[in-house]
C-alpha cells in the first residue's frame, strides 16, 4: 500500500483530491491534524514519509515544499504553476508525444494548468505535424466555471447578495500576462505566445477552449487528432454539437476531454471540453499519480 500526502488539502483542489482517494484501498492517507497542518515540521516529515505528495498550493508555498524533501524516493505532484516550465520537472500532461513514459520514470512531475491542457491538446498535435507553424500567431479564448477561481471565488459567486456584474461571463488576463501562458507557449512548440482571452461565466464546473484558425484542410486535422488521441482520456468526436450549440459544461463531473473541430476550411474552430476540476485539475492529478504507481491510469477516475 503507498502512502500519499496531500500537502494544502484544505484547497479546492487538494480537497478534490482527498475525497478522490479516502475510498481507494491501495492508498494510505498520511494526514495531519488542523493545529499543525500548517507547521513546516510535520510537513517535512509528512512530505519524506511519502510514496507520493500531491501540493496543492500557491507557488511560493509550493517551492518551500520542495525544499523540504530530502527522501529520493518521494515522488512529488505540483498543481501550482511554480514548476510547469522548469526543465528539471515532467509536464504531467501523459497524452503528448512520449510524455507517458516521462512521468512514469520522474520523481517531480508538474501538473498542467486547466486552461493550458485545453489549448495544448489542440495545438501541439498539429505543430508536430506541421499544420500550425511554429512561429504562427494564434488567438485563443476559453470559458470556465467560477469553482476555477478556488475558495475566494466560490464564495463570491455564491453568496445571494452578490455583485449582479457577476451574472453575465466576464473576461480577464486583459494584461496578456496571465500565467498559463508560458505552458502553453512552450508545452504547444510554439516560437510565439497567443493571444488568449479567458472567460469566467456564473456556473460552477467546466471548460470550453477554442483556437481558430484559417485556410486549413479539416480532413488533415481530424485525421491527426484522430492518430494523435488513441491512448489516455483525451478523445476526438467529429460533430460534437448539440444541435448547434456547444455546451462548456458537457464535461462537469468527468475527468475526460473532447477535442474536435467545426467550420468550413477557410474559418476553422478547434474545441476541447472537459471539466476545470477534473482532467483540468484533481482528475489530471490522480491519472499522474496512477501512471507514477504503474496501475491503470483511469483508476479512481470518471471517464
Amino acid at each position: 500500500m503507498k502512502k500519499v500526502f496531500i500537502d494544502g488539502s484544505a484547497g479546492t483542489t487538494g480537497l478534490r483530491i482527498y475525497e478522490r482517494l479516502s475510498s481507494r484501498k491501495d492508498i494510505q492517507l498520511i494526514t495531519l491534524p488542523e493545529k499543525t497542518r500548517k507547521d513546516i515540521n510535520a510537513r517535512r516529515d509528512a512530505l519524506n514519509s511519502a510514496d507520493i505528495a500531491f501540493l496543492c498550493l500557491p507557488d511560493d508555498a509550493a517551492r518551500e515544499s520542495v525544499s523540504l524533501v530530502s527522501n529520493p524516493s518521494t515522488a512529488i505532484i505540483d498543481t501550482s504553476t511554480a514548476h510547469r516550465v522548469n526543465p528539471d520537472w515532467v509536464y504531467g500532461l501523459p497524452e503528448l508525444s512520449g510524455q507517458r513514459e516521462r512521468v512514469k520514470s520522474s520523481k517531480r512531475v508538474a501538473n498542467p494548468g486547466c486552461h493550458a491542457t485545453g489549448f495544448i491538446v489542440l495545438v501541439a498535435p498539429l505543430v508536430e505535424a506541421g499544420i500550425i507553424a511554429k512561429n504562427e500567431a494564434l488567438s485563443c479564448f476559453s470559458l470556465t466555471g467560477y469553482s476555477g477561481g478556488g475558495k475566494g471565488m466560490i464564495t463570491q459567486y455564491d453568496d445571494e447578495g452578490r455583485d449582479v456584474l457577476l451574472d453575465a461571463p466576464r473576461q480577464y488576463g486583459l494584461t496578456q500576462k496571465h500565467k498559463h501562458l508560458p505552458e502553453m507557449t512552450k508545452l504547444s512548440g510554439l516560437e510565439v505566445s497567443p493571444a488568449f482571452c479567458p472567460i469566467v461565466g456564473p456556473y460552477y464546473a467546466g471548460m470550453e477552449v477554442t483556437v481558430s484558425l484559417f485556410n486549413r484542410d479539416m480532413k488533415a486535422i481530424a485525421d491527426c487528432y484522430m492518430d494523435y488521441y488513441k491512448d489516455g482520456v483525451i478523445h476526438f468526436v467529429e460533430n460534437a454539437g448539440e444541435r448547434g450549440f456547444i455546451s462548456a459544461g458537457k464535461f462537469a463531473g468527468r475527468d475526460d476531454l473532447e477535442v474536435s473541430i467545426y467550420g468550413n476550411g477557410e474559418r476553422i474552430l478547434l474545441v476541447s471540453r472537459f471539466d476545470n476540476l477534473g482532467k483540468g485539475a484533481s482528475g489530471a492529478a490522480i491519472q499522474n499519480m496512477n501512471i507514477l504507481l504503474g496501475v491503470n491510469e483511469t483508476e479512481g477516475l470518471n471517464v
